[in-house]
């Protein structure tokens, strides 16, 4: 495995996009994610909550992450050999960690480190949600599972378990974040081929 074969790897699998994709997420936080969305409360009486614009960006970048495990070769990524999903492995890292880069650095440039350190925080709680996602409902379908999960942050903001608003330092989120995509990286290795073979045995 050379580095010729991951930047062929990359272009097929839409590399470029996805990080450009991610970049204009970043600059559009950092330009408008201080804009409160005004969404009515639940049990108020009719008043309105704000949720800043910027809690709720990661997600987007998280689904276009997403997007490189799809394309017209993906079933055969998926059977491929040992090398073949060592290859994809590789790439969806790189990836994940240029989209993180990218994402903190605007971040931490527009507010601050801790703002980024979160935003990034919250991109890889949702990169899980949205493997998981794309492994129980397929490729064109990684925004389910994590817009549901947004559903309950929206209307229920600040609470304990809500990471998109808890500090930086918070030990419980974080450890979300390396519980969601442990998960999503499980479900993404449980191919076909893999399943079939965990069976028999």
């Amino acid at each position: 495995m050379t580095g010729s074969d991951l930047l062929r790897y990359a272009r097929v699998h839409r590399g470029a996009a996805v990080l450009a994709a991610a970049a204009a997420v970043a600059l559009l936080s950092a330009l408008f994610g201080g804009t409160h969305i005004a969404l009515p409360s639940i049990g108020s009486g009719g008043v309105t909550t704000g949720v800043p614009f910027r809690h709720e960006l990661p997600l987007l970048s998280a689904v276009f992450l997403t997007a490189a495990l799809d394309g017209t070769m993906s079933a055969h990524n998926e059977m491929g050999a040992s090398a073949m999903h060592r290859l994809r492995l590789l790439y969806c890292t790189g990836l994940t960690l240029a989209a993180c880069a990218v994402s903190f650095s605007t971040e931490a440039l527009a507010v601050g480190p801790g703002a980024g350190a979160v935003f990034v925080r919250s991109l890889l709680i949702w990169l899980g949600l949205a493997l998981l996602s794309v492994r129980l409902l397929g490729h064109q379908l990684g925004w389910v599972v994590p817009l549901a999960s947004a559903f309950f942050l929206i209307w229920y903001p600040h609470s304990w378990w809500d990471w998109t608003s808890s500090p930086a330092t918070d030990p419980f989120s974080w450890t979300v974040a390396a519980t969601a995509l442990s998960v999503g990286v499980a479900a993404t290795a449980a191919t076909p081929w893999r399943r079939k073979t965990f069976l028999r045995r």
